[in-house]
Parts: structure tokens; C-alpha cells; sequence
């Protein structure tokens, strides 16, 4: 009761022509054309019309500048749970040097996969990347992965091993996380990186775990990437005949990156003989 008297008292006290316009007269809007322009105790009125779209601009704006915030803090979100080697981060499919003609394939067909991510998101189209230790396979997979992040899409990478040991311990009786939940986890990314196929042990109990992974994603139409540095046949085996064929079905393609080691070309002793020092003096 108090505040409503006190807001009645204030109102009181103010003039009672300060909401009453002085004088009155039409102006010209370059844009919008006449208007009648109000004159006040500070000032001139502008144009309506030009103070609604300033307005709207300017929520327009911030509406823009939130949802920017959203999809920084989405894409931030998205490259947290990805997994990604530390190593890998600041892979592009910008940064990946080409030399040779094999090299410049690969990255087209690469750069094709994540301009269309969209299409091959609907009909789960996977990649095999398979060749000699070095050759850039996973330096062009997480770019791809980074790539597809940016436009809002999940990856996760993980190592076959890795994914096998996170299955496997569920099988104990402590385990919090149950087979299924772990299982989930590489199922549901937009988009499954699985490194170093062939590393594995090969046993039957792996091979069945690797074959849910690669079946589940493949009856659910999500694309996998596999990364290996087996030829075809062993990679064919490793996997399993039935996984290999559902990696290639929808248009899977298998990229065979076999050129030199870009590690290789690094002299093995160069570190020793920058920290071998000045020669002993005579």
C-alpha cells in the first residue's frame, strides 16, 4: 500500500505537461516520407517507422549473438566428448600436406565426404582408410571428424583396443556402466572413428564385440570410419567378412594411402646430433 501511495505521490509532483508534446509539426523521413514529428522538454520525436526497424535490428541481433553463444558452447561440447588424441587437435583437412597425386585423391574424396555429411549421415556411408604406419590415415580422419563437429554433427574417436577395454570391464561386478551402456556410447556419435583395426588380439570374444559396434551402427544407418594399417585381405579378416561388407555398402569406400611415411622422412639421428654438442676439443 505504501509503494503504491508513494508512486502516486511522485507522479504528482511531476509537471503535467512533461508527457504532452510542445509543438507539433510535419517532418520528412528520407526513407519512409512524412511524419509527424513531436517536440518534448528533450527533445524532437524521430520517425516511428525508423525507430521500429532499429528495434527490430537490434533484437534480431541479439537473437544472432545468442544463438552464435549456443553453437560455440554446442561445437565446445561436441569436441569434448570426441575423444580426440591431444596429437590430433589442430588437424585439418586444410593442414594435410599433398605432394602427390595419391594424396591429392584421398583429400578430395575426404573434403567431398564432409561437404555432403548430411547425405551420408541418411544412408550411413562409411570410410576405410588402410596403409603403412605414418602416412597421414588418422591426421585425415580427425579432420574429418573436426570438420563435421563444426557443423554441429557428434564424433567420437576411439582406438579398437580401447573401445574392446571399455567393454570388457563392464564384465566385472563393479563395474558401474553396464555392456549395453558402453556399447550405446560407440553407437550413438553421428559419426565413429575406430583406429588401429588389426591391433587387436583378434580373438573371437573382440571380433564379436568390434562386429556389435560396426552392426549396430550399420542397422541404425550411422557411418564408421575405420582406420587400419592392414591391406585389404588382412583388414577383411581382421574385421570379419560380414562387417567389411557392411563398411562398403551405400557407397563405403575403401582409400588405400600408400605412399611413403611422412615420419620416415625425418633422419633418425637428427635429434642425437642436435644434442650431441660442439666436438671435443683437440
Amino acid at each position: 500500500m505504501d509503494i503504491l501511495k508513494n508512486k502516486i505521490i511522485t507522479q504528482a509532483l511531476l509537471p503535467m505537461d512533461v508527457f504532452n508534446p510542445l509543438e507539433v509539426k510535419v517532418q520528412t523521413c528520407a526513407k519512409h516520407g512524412v511524419y509527424t514529428a513531436q517536440r518534448f522538454h528533450w527533445g524532437w520525436s524521430a520517425c516511428a517507422q525508423c525507430r521500429d526497424e532499429r528495434h527490430r535490428d537490434e533484437c534480431a541481433r541479439q537473437q544472432r549473438k545468442r544463438l552464435a553463444q549456443q553453437r560455440e558452447a554446442m561445437i565446445l561440447r561436441l569436441f569434448g566428448r570426441a575423444g580426440i588424441p591431444r596429437r590430433f587437435h589442430g588437424r585439418t583437412l586444410g593442414n594435410f600436406a599433398v605432394e602427390q597425386e595419391g594424396q591429392e585423391r584421398v583429400l578430395a574424396v575426404a573434403a567431398d565426404y564432409v561437404a555432403h555429411f548430411p547425405h551420408r549421415l541418411r544412408e550411413g556411408t562409411s570410410l576405410i582408410f588402410c596403409g603403412a604406419a605414418g602416412t597421414g590415415k588418422t591426421h585425415l580422419a580427425t579432420g574429418i571428424a573436426n570438420a563435421v563437429m563444426q557443423q554441429g554433427y557428434s564424433a567420437v574417436f576411439t582406438s579398437v583396443m580401447a573401445a574392446v577395454r571399455c567393454v570388457k570391464e563392464t564384465y566385472s561386478r563393479y563395474s558401474e556402466r553396464t555392456e549395453r551402456e558402453v556399447i550405446e556410447h560407440f553407437v550413438n556419435p553421428d559419426l565413429l572413428i575406430l583406429d588401429e583395426v588389426g591391433v587387436q588380439f583378434g580373438s573371437d570374444t573382440e571380433k564379436l564385440i568390434l562386429f556389435e559396434m560396426i552392426n549396430r551402427r550399420y542397422e541404425d544407418i550411422r557411418p564408421t570410419l575405420v582406420i587400419s594399417n592392414l591391406a585389404k585381405e588382412a583388414l577383411t579378416e581382421a574385421l570379419g567378412e560380414r562387417a567389411f561388407d557392411r563398411l562398403r555398402e551405400n557407397g563405403g569406400r575403401l582409400l588405400v594411402f600408400d605412399w611413403e611415411s611422412y615420419r620416415k622422412r625425418i633422419k633418425p639421428d637428427a635429434c642425437d646430433e642436435s644434442a650431441k654438442g660442439p666436438p671435443d676439443a683437440v
